[in-house]
Order: structure tokens, then C-alpha cells, then sequence
């Protein structure tokens, strides 16, 4: 079946409410070779970001939204175990996620890619305590934090965590990415929060992280003071916050 066809099928079954009907038209592409990591990337993916669209746009209401979203993660449980893992890259990621159905989804696709492209991968979800993902970071010692998906009111507490990692240094080589939500829509965000790395998509997300070089922690003097942030509003952090009415 050729994708855009597929897109099409799925998408209608995805807002119709019909798991038994978007189970089965995975299945059968799965069947006729289509590869798993291709139904990541060209249908579940982009299926996530249209029904996030259609929410946004008021084309559909939260009932729909939140159907669309669980058939989708649920297809996603399935399509998971046929992907092949690559052998180990000595990697590893703590991926975590605004608290909602449609950040989750997309934080655990990219965990299952980075898990196929041999990362040691460990997926918080979300609703995590700062001091919490502190402690998991400094324990693990990833080479890549990513926080997915975050939604306009959240961004300062993504930047918050980014502060108290660097301010703390348990882990001062690793990379924090982000990717989706309000950082695809307010370009440059991402550098105001202090994050070192972004991605639009999970396909970027594998590229940026794959590519990213141990980040140079900041040299401190001895017995110097230490140097105070500044908080300021940012112009970036008051536009993520008109972004949308709520949502």
C-alpha cells in the first residue's frame, strides 16, 4: 500500500475511534514489508503531529484528541516490538516529557527509535520532580538528557531543571535536547532556556543527538563567588506563553 494512501486510511480510522481498524492496516503493512522504523517516522509521527493540529485548531475537541492519542500509543506498543536493535553504541539517554498524552507519546516513540539505534535508553515520561531528575541523571550519567514536547507554561519549569543539572554539575558533559511542543513553534526558545541541543522531529532528535560532542563544563575558580543567573523576562519566554490559548 503506498504511504500516502496509508496516511489517509489511518488518519481516518484514528478520529473515527477504530483501534481494530488502525491495528490492522499497521499489521498489513508491516506484512508487506514496510519497515517498522518507517511507520515511526512516516505515519505514526506525523499522525501525532496532525491530531496535536487538529486540537490546536479547534477542529476537534479533547474527547477526540485524547482517543486519536491513545490509539496511536497503543499501535505504537505493537509496531515497537518488531523494530530491530542495533547492536550497542555504549550510549546512553533519560528521556522525559511535559505531563499529557500527546508529549508522552512522542518522548516514548523517540525512546524506542534511540533504543533501535543501540542507546541505552531510559524513558521517565512525565510528571517527574526536578530533584528527582537530578538524581537520575547524576546516577546514570547519560551523554544526552532529552525533555520532550513541552507546553507553553511548563518552558520555565524546562528551564528551571536545566539550571539546577548545570548549577549542581552532577553530570557536566552531558547534552540536554529538546524537541517538540512549544520549541518547534517559537524558534530559538530552546537557547533561552539554556538547553545545549534541539530537534524538530525524532528523526532530528537521532541525527543532533548522534552527532552532539561531550559539552565543555564551565571552569570554575576555586574559592571564586559564584556567578549569579539572571532572570529576566525573555522576550521568547513571554511569546511561548501567547503561543496558544491555553494549549
Amino acid at each position: 500500500m503506498h504511504r500516502s494512501k496509508l496516511m489517509d486510511q489511518y488518519m481516518e480510522q484514528l478520529l473515527q475511534g477504530r483501534r481494530k481498524q488502525c491495528r490492522s492496516l499497521v499489521r498489513g503493512a508491516l506484512e508487506h514489508g514496510t519497515k517498522p522504523e518507517s511507520l515511526y517516522f512516516d505515519l505514526m509521527w506525523p499522525a501525532m503531529e496532525e491530531v496535536e493540529q487538529l486540537y490546536r485548531d479547534d477542529r476537534i475537541n479533547i474527547a477526540t484528541e485524547h482517543m486519536a492519542t491513545r490509539i496511536n500509543r497503543f499501535v505504537a506498543d505493537q509496531v515497537q516490538g518488531n523494530l530491530e536493535d542495533a547492536e550497542p553504541n555504549g550510549k546512553r539517554i533519560v528521556v522525559t516529557c511535559a505531563d499529557g498524552e500527546l508529549e508522552e507519546l512522542g518522548a516514548q516513540m523517540c525512546t524506542d527509535l534511540f533504543e533501535a539505534e543501540g542507546w541505552e535508553a531510559y524513558f521517565l515520561g512525565g510528571g517527574v520532580p526536578n530533584d528527582e531528575i537530578l538524581s537520575l541523571v547524576g546516577q546514570i550519567r547519560p551523554e544526552i538528557l532529552l525533555i520532550y514536547g513541552m507546553k507553553p507554561q511548563g518552558v520555565p519549569g524546562a528551564r528551571a531543571v536545566i539550571d539546577l543539572i548545570r548549577d549542581v554539575g552532577v553530570n557536566p558533559t552531558m547534552n540536554i535536547l529538546v524537541s517538540g511542543g512549544v520549541f518547534n513553534r517559537a524558534p530559538d526558545l530552546w537557547k533561552e532556556i539554556n538547553a545545549d541541543l534541539f530537534a524538530e522531529s525524532a528523526r532530528d532528535a537521532l541525527k543532533v543527538a548522534g552527532e552532539a560532542i561531550p559539552r565543555v563544563p564551565e571552569v570554575r575558580i576555586p574559592g571564586a563567588p559564584k556567578k549569579r543567573r539572571r532572570r529576566r523576562k525573555s522576550p521568547l519566554l513571554l511569546e511561548a506563553s501567547a503561543i496558544t490559548s491555553g494549549r
